[in-house]
């Protein structure tokens, strides 16, 4: 018990400097509002850091920027290397607005160089930058990826799912990737009824760039641009 006595005295501490962090995260809020209001609608692209160029995934999500951009969006990805780096590519080669929104951590990640050099924003803090991706982007193209990108999915599924923000197509790319967790919803969280049926509606798995920007296409003719919340 006194070694749990010993450390809250250290509690003060943390109090203050959670305090002055405030401003810091306030910051980050101002100047990620003041940036992405300028932008324009965008598709977000996930996806891991790990996917090398010569993967086949690397050149689809390349492929899949490009004709979002061409059909007259822009590309939001979190600005590092793997999938990231490619979608931006795509989004450079397509003629459209690519943006970057990098995360500063101790090992990594250096942001890729096909960022538009006015829409690179650094953050430090994760749930700033997530506000960031769910407020502005107009849909999810959710590619292949760990820890990360399961992350960004299921947040987004969850605020659609509690009404926090309006529905946005997520769309997952790569049936054979995906079809072992879409397998585990189905039978677990559905069957044991932890999920309602129609949050099934909430994720289309693709299989192509075609895919991908009819399922956009569809979405949008009955629904306008918009931040979500």
């Amino acid at each position: 018990m006194n070694l749990f006595i010993n450390q809250s005295k250290n509690w003060s501490e943390v109090r203050a400097n959670d305090s002055w962090a405030l401003f810091k995260i306030m910051s980050e809020f101002v100047t990620g509002y003041e940036k992405m209001t300028k932008i324009g609608p965008c598709v977000s692209i996930f996806g891991s850091a790990r996917t090398s160029p010569d993967d086949p995934q690397y050149q689809l999500a390349t492929e899949i920027a490009e004709v979002i951009v061409k059909s007259g969006l822009g590309i939001i990805t979190g600005g590092g290397p793997g999938i990231m780096e490619a979608a931006n590519l795509g989004a450079k080669k397509g003629g459209g607005t690519s943006v970057g929104l990098n995360i500063k951590l101790p090992f990594e990640q250096k942001h890729n160089d096909h960022i538009d050099e006015d829409k690179l924003m650094n953050f430090e803090y994760f749930f700033v930058r997530k506000v960031m991706f769910i407020k502005y982007s107009q849909g999810f193209v959710v590619m292949p990826g760990g820890m990360g990108t399961l992350d960004e999915l299921f947040e987004a599924l969850t605020l659609i799912q509690t009404e926090k923000i309006k529905k946005f197509p997520i769309l997952l790319v790569g049936r054979q990737f995906w079809s072992g967790i879409i397998d585990w919803i189905k039978t677990v969280l559905l069957k044991e009824k932890k999920i309602d049926p129609n949050d099934m509606d909430l994720i289309q798995v693709v299989e192509t760039k075609e895919e991908v920007i009819e399922q956009l296409k569809l979405f949008y003719k009955q629904e306008y641009f918009k931040p979500n919340f």
